[in-house]
């Protein structure tokens, strides 16, 4: 029984590693995404283009190479939508609404099938 336990919080603990180390980019997005509500200076919104850009033009890009055309397309148009280079400008409202539904597509994300689609 002790082995078999042993054994099981290994197979758990290697499992968060995984999750970690394929998603923390992700979850890095969500922390500037959700930091993004509060009151920052205007320097913050302009870094966070860049860290979203990049973000999701790397999970569009990790998705398109898994055949995995929505998510490839969704997070696409979320790095075009935070492009610092010909940006888009919207009230802070609406960039907080923006900045909610985002995190939420980051999190969603986390539950979807990484395997290869043929």
């Amino acid at each position: 029984m002790g082995i078999f336990s042993i054994n099981l919080k290994r197979e758990k603990v290697n499992k968060s590693m995984q999750f970690l180390k394929n998603n923390w980019f992700k979850i890095l997005a969500i922390l500037f995404l959700l930091w993004a509500l509060t009151d920052n200076p205007y320097g913050y919104y302009q870094f966070l283009r860049w860290v979203i850009l990049i973000i999701g033009g790397y999970s569009a890009y990790l998705a398109y190479n898994s055949k995995n055309m929505g998510w490839a397309v969704i997070f696409g148009l979320i790095a075009i939508l935070f492009n610092p280079i010909v940006p888009f400008y919207f009230q802070r409202d609406t960039w907080q609404t923006i900045d909610i539904i985002v995190a939420v597509i980051f999190f969603t994300s986390f539950f979807k099938k990484n395997e290869r689609k043929n």
